[in-house]
């Protein structure tokens, strides 16, 4: 009996492992044959492995989910990862498409394990009129990041975006300051700041992103160069002359 087969495109590093892992442990016949980060990769996945099951993050660089899935239609049965609110999913419910909503819930991939055993039955469905129904209904998708998972020891927490203070480059890390603690995540500080909304997160210098919420006090040093620093926090952070328009009153 052939084993089934999958793969997984999800940008975010942590939240892939996170799917990847529940997955085999409901699911341990299932053979994972790629783990990738944007759209274009995830259509090379397609056509090298034929998996049967692609899941599939909606917002993803390159070419969205909808786009990927697209390419999937009649291939492979689809599962998207997705944060779209619920007067959207209604469209995910037509049975042809599942679905996986962030943040991760056991019980929901524990379902939609249980409804892809059920479907390997049948072929995949082709999927052009329910692609253009979701498409339609994106409004659903938030277009920035509304939370995002960080490590924690050998845990993942969830931190709502609203609670990032300030992200730093380090390496090719970013490091994501709070109020109360700091993570180093994985993604670049551009691909964290591409993800998160410009009008609250300022990139203040070429290695500094803050949220403009948490700023106490604006202004100059000794060297006349701008500066400020945040409600609760010691630290001061520089602003580069080429990012100081940003604090001109209009």
């Amino acid at each position: 009996m052939n084993h089934p087969t999958a793969i997984i495109a999800e940008d975010e590093p942590l939240l892939r492992r996170e799917i990847h892992d529940l997955l085999l442990m409901l699911w341990p016949d299932l053979i994972v044959k790629a783990e990738v980060g944007d759209g274009r990769q995830a259509i090379e996945a397609l056509d090298r492995f034929s998996p049967m099951v692609a899941f599939l993050d909606i917002q993803m660089p390159g070419q969205s989910g909808l786009e990927v899935a697209r390419h999937a239609s009649g291939k492979a049965h689809v599962v998207f990862i997705t944060a779209f609110d619920q007067h959207a999913l209604a469209a995910f419910e037509r049975g042809a498409i599942d679905y996986i909503l962030k943040p991760i819930a056991l019980d929901r991939i524990r379902q939609t394990v249980a409804r892809l055993q059920e479907r390997l039955r049948e072929p995949p469905a082709v999927l052009g009129n329910l692609l253009e129904l979701l498409k339609s209904a994106g409004s659903g998708e938030p277009r920035y990041l509304k939370w995002l998972t960080v490590p924690q020891g050998s845990q993942l927490r969830v931190v709502a975006a609203e609670e990032i203070l300030y992200l730093r480059a380090d390496n090719k890390y970013t490091s994501l300051t709070t109020r109360d603690a700091t993570f180093l995540m994985s993604s670049s500080l551009k691909e964290m700041k591409d993800k998160l909304d410009p009008a609250i997160f300022w990139q203040i210098n070429r290695g500094i992103v803050v949220n403009i919420a948490a700023i106490d006090t604006i202004f100059r040093s000794f060297r006349g160069a701008l500066e400020v620093k945040l409600r609760g926090r010691d630290e001061i952070l520089p602003v580069s002359a080429a990012h100081a328009h940003l604090f001109k009153q209009p």
